[in-house]
């Protein structure tokens, strides 16, 4: 008989401790010092991409101890277990790279078979880094359980040390990983000695925690709260705050008022939810990697919200948050200034924001709103009547070169290199164009084309950080542009142009563009063009020999090719909820 004060018989749980024929299961939670309390409770799933593979993962297991505190304290049972990340800071500049994007869908697929292996009732989520953030939300959303999502918190900003030997523009300010990136652009040009590089590197990343700036990681943080997944104000605080483990706990007994509600993770991911975090990417000059992350998402949940939707929203939504790398400030700075339900209350400002949608509270995101005292600062969070610019920072782009989509940073472009118009370079994989950078094997003007690092014929969409940090690095930021099917990290700063579809392996027309042909990106139109006509395109897809071979014949990454869908979709590798034949919650 159950003693929980929840009704088990609706609850997973019920196939694992309920009735005399679950004897035997019982028996392996009394074998890990379970009463029989915290049996008949319900089972609480508290997934970790803890690792100790870099600093953004390394805070979970400790924030998880906390989720766990709260989940009993509101009378659940929380069985906390790991999941994979694959680090991009890590990962970045090599074949590792490969690895970044297909652990979205692992992450996923992992929660997912561990949740219905145990029959969880309900999940806390945390993750601490770029793809973790998405993988983690789109398997709350593909279970459709009560669910809370808990960033780890990024970073604080590095310093030099007074006097310390370095160039004058890394001394006195806040720095990121994306200096290190860029600096060492600096030292293969020769403005920067490698003892110069060895003092930046160990001071840059002082603590725990994601990168700092408007990257991929906060960037995702930010549409936890935006979406309604995450409570509020829970994914600006630096992981080493003890604040943290403060709202560690609340997500823990947030998440056994859902169940107590029966609010799922389809009743807060709404379409109108995803347009609400667009909104919130736009605006903060966010990663151009939401446009990959956002559609996966609603992919799970059967709503069709493509990079064409997102950029749409994108394209009339001012840009009023000065985040680094398009700006001055980092996440700490943000959280101080009151966060992003500060944000989302100058969006709602000037009525761009659907109130209504539910959030993790319990409550909807404007009830939420009205209880936040706090306004727009005017230094990180400018007024929306006064923004840094009146469209978002990030745009999309279409025309002959991405007749399914591709997409750009801006924020902090000024207007006039927002156009761009050069002869191509084209490079068939990215580290022949790092080895051009390198050897400045390339001049002002060039137009670099990375091809053939899409999700399938990379394969796995590798970032393009070590390239463009080293373009920027050299001064060169602003005097050559890139297009590429594969993508950029949310660090990368420049006019660099990524998810162009359809991708190069799927005979797309990056696919025939040849050395010298006249491309021109507007990112002022959203238009990207190749002086070709449609006969000479034709011409050349008739001359196509086919995508390029890979080395990668077996294994996960195999896999993921064959399975991955295109880009503008979030290159997502399977049916998603449209084609569900089942709840899981309903088994």
């Amino acid at each position: 008989m159950s003693k929980s004060k929840f009704d088990k018989t609706k609850l997973p749980s019920r196939h694992v401790t309920e009735g005399p024929e679950r004897a035997p299961h019982r028996s392996y939670y009394y074998a890990m010092g379970m009463t029989e309390e915290e049996i008949h409770q319900p089972l609480v799933g508290v997934a970790t991409c803890w690792n100790e593979a870099a600093p953004c993962n390394i805070a979970l297991n400790r924030q998880a101890q906390s989720v766990k505190v709260g989940v009993k304290a509101a009378a659940g049972t929380p069985r906390e277990f790991t999941t994979i990340t694959v680090t991009d800071g890590i990962a970045m500049g090599h074949e590792g790279m490969r690895s970044s994007l297909a652990s979205r869908e692992a992450i996923a697929d992992t929660v997912e078979l561990t949740m219905r292996g145990h029959c969880y009732d309900a999940l806390v989520g945390l993750a601490g880094c770029d793809k973790s953030l998405p993988g983690m939300m789109m398997a709350m959303i593909r279970l459709n359980v009560p669910s809370v999502f808990l960033y780890g918190g990024s970073i604080l900003p590095g310093r030099v040390a007074p006097g310390a030997a370095v160039p004058a523009e890394y001394a006195d300010r806040d720095l990121t990983v994306q200096d290190m990136f860029e600096a060492v652009g600096h030292q293969q040009n020769g403005t920067m000695t490698e003892a110069e590089l060895d003092i930046l590197e160990r001071v840059a990343c002082p603590t725990a925690g994601a990168c700092g700036g408007q990257f991929t990681a906060n960037t995702m943080a930010c549409v936890s709260e935006a979406i309604g997944l995450a409570l509020p104000n829970s994914s600006g605080a630096p992981a080493p705050f003890l604040s943290r483990d403060e709202y560690a706990k609340a997500s823990g007994e947030a998440v056994m008022n859902l169940i107590e509600t029966n609010i799922r993770a389809r009743d807060i991911c709404t379409r109108q939810a995803f347009e609400n975090a667009a909104r919130v990417v736009a605006c903060t000059g966010g990663s151009t990697n939401a446009g990959l992350h956002l559609p996966a998402m609603a992919h799970e949940a059967g709503i069709d919200f493509f990079l064409e939707d997102v950029c749409e929203i994108f394209r009339d939504t001012p840009y009023f948050v000065d985040l680094k790398p398009g700006g001055q400030y980092v996440a700490k700075d943000l959280y101080e200034a009151g966060g992003i339900y500060v944000v989302m209350k100058e969006l709602r400002k000037a009525g761009l924001m659907h109130e209504d949608c539910m959030t993790a509270t319990g409550y909807s995101i404007g009830e939420e709103m009205d209880k936040i005292d706090l306004k727009a600062d005017g230094k990180v969070i400018y007024p929306i009547e006064t923004p840094l610019t009146k469209t978002g920072g990030v745009v999309g782009l279409k025309g002959n070169i991405a007749p399914e989509g591709a997409i750009v940073k801006v924020a902090g472009m000024e207007a006039q290199h927002q156009l761009f118009t050069g002869p191509a370079r084209i490079f068939e994989c990215e580290q022949d164009a790092f080895e051009a950078v390198q050897n400045r094997a390339y001049d002002e003007g060039d137009v670099f084309v990375i091809r053939n690092e899409g999700p399938s014929g990379g394969p796995g969409m590798r970032e393009m950080l070590a390239t463009t940090a080293a373009l920027s690095g050299q001064g060169m930021g602003k005097k050559v542009a890139l297009i590429t099917d594969g993508r950029f990290s949310g660090a990368t700063r420049g006019f660099c142009v990524g998810h162009v579809g359809p991708e190069a392996a799927h005979g797309g027309p990056i696919a025939l563009l040849k050395d010298g042909d006249v491309i021109t990106l507007n990112a002022i139109e959203g238009t990207l063009n190749v002086a070709l006509t449609d006969d000479e395109l034709a011409e050349r897809k008739a001359a196509w020999e086919g995508p390029r071979d890979t080395i990668y014949g077996a294994g996960a990454l195999w896999k993921y090719a064959k399975l991955v869908g295109a880009t503008y979709k979030g290159a997502v590798t399977h049916p998603g909820a449209k084609d569900e034949g089942h709840e899981y919650w309903d088994l």
